[in-house]
């Protein structure tokens, strides 16, 4: 794998590395959307076969991306909130259950899991790392594991969490969440497109992903994927797209009671989106061309020397075993002047982003090595 910042609408004069913020934009994936705003000018293009054609290639592409067996099983959601959100609505959960969530998950696999447990008299249970630093990860993992029991309906976390990349062991959770008849609900929107994820291994109940980050789509558009354990659930919407019949335009006034097969129900009104949908397909087109298990060798190679660096002046950074490569949590040393960090970056037009007590690094195939040694600098002239 080799740097690919030609590729992107990335400004010289900046080092970018936040790509777990917002990913810049391929230009084949701005050429796509602007061709596609243009469409609209002529409406008499767009034909009845369009709302359908171009939605059913991206779920295509997207089941080839997390080796999904069955395209059917995916539909393109508006937000992670959405998608988290229809699962929540079908997951059978009873009096007196336990939803498991992790410490500090993004609010979009919380809030909805808060007003469920609310409404089904269920508890949440909160899964804390441990409290020093000393197999982090490991001791994170085995806190999760420790915490599923047969009272547990529901398991929602991340691959790797939002703030500082620690990497969660899903296909070992899988198997204890199997033990125990618990559902599992992942959000991939900080991992799947940078990191492998492999729904043939994982087999999760459900799987969200936000498609402005490391899927390199555009915003307000996003992917999921619904287990067959799904197939009979209730939509959290109601459109007329995703009944049985509705290529029939002619027809649309014979209700249908049935819907599409599958996962087709969960997917948002107007899913054709006409310029989204070709820039998302644009997007994943080029990830399964460089694949995952690629990006991530290469985040690692350019990011190695500067993570030991870092380690040697007194940072915390979690063993690259348990961690990601693509997103990284920088834990500092007491003696360091956080303000005059955020002061010098800044001066030196060095995007990173700060999520609670991590400074969060996230590189991609853009960024180079010659931008870890800027972040160094800065680091050096404060220490």
């Amino acid at each position: 794998m080799q740097n690919q910042k030609h590729l992107f609408d990335l400004s010289e004069n900046i080092t970018y590395l936040n790509g777990a913020y917002m990913a810049p934009q391929l230009k084949s994936v701005t050429k796509a959307g602007l061709e596609s705003v243009a469409r609209k000018g002529q409406p008499n293009t767009i034909l009845p076969d369009d709302f359908f054609t171009d939605k059913e290639i991206l779920k295509q592409r997207f089941a080839t991306l997390i080796h999904a067996p069955d395209y059917r099983n995916v539909v393109s959601i508006p937000s992670v909130s959405y998608g988290i959100a229809n699962a929540a609505n079908n997951v059978p959960i009873q009096k007196g259950d336990e939803i498991l969530l992790v410490d500090e998950q993004f609010p979009s696999n919380v809030y909805i899991w808060q007003e469920v447990a609310k409404k089904k008299e269920a508890t949440i249970k909160i899964i804390k790392p441990p409290q020093t630093f000393e197999n982090r990860g490991p001791k994170w993992n085995q806190n999760i594991l420790a915490a599923i029991t047969q009272k547990t309906a529901v398991i929602a976390l991340a691959q790797v969490h939002w703030a500082d990349g620690t990497l969660f062991d899903l296909k070992t959770i899988r198997e204890k969440a199997t033990q125990s008849n618990a559902m599992l609900v992942i959000d991939g929107t900080q991992s799947v497109g940078a990191f492998p994820f492999s729904i043939q291994e994982i087999e999760p109940d459900v799987l969200i992903c936000g498609g402005y980050k490391w899927l390199l789509g555009p915003y307000s558009i996003g992917m999921a994927y619904y287990s067959d354990a799904f197939n009979n659930g209730t939509p959290i919407e109601h459109n007329w797209m995703n009944r049985y019949n509705s290529q029939d335009f002619t027809g649309l006034t014979k209700y249908e009671d049935r819907y599409h097969e599958k996962a087709a129900r969960y997917a948002v009104g107007e899913a054709s989106n006409f310029v989204l949908t070709p820039m998302m397909i644009k997007a994943i087109d080029q990830l399964i061309q460089w694949q995952p298990k690629n990006i991530q060798d290469y985040c690692t190679k350019i990011s190695a020397h500067a993570v030991n660096e870092l380690r040697d002046l007194g940072c915390f950074i979690e063993n690259d075993l348990h961690r990601a490569h693509h997103l990284l949590g920088v834990y500092f040393p007491e003696h360091l002047d956080v303000d005059k960090l955020k002061t010098k970056l800044k001066q030196e037009n060095i995007i990173v982003s700060f999520r609670g007590n991590a400074m969060r690094i996230s590189p991609n195939v853009y960024n180079s090595e010659a931008d870890f040694d800027q972040l160094l600098k800065c680091f050096k002239s404060i220490l």
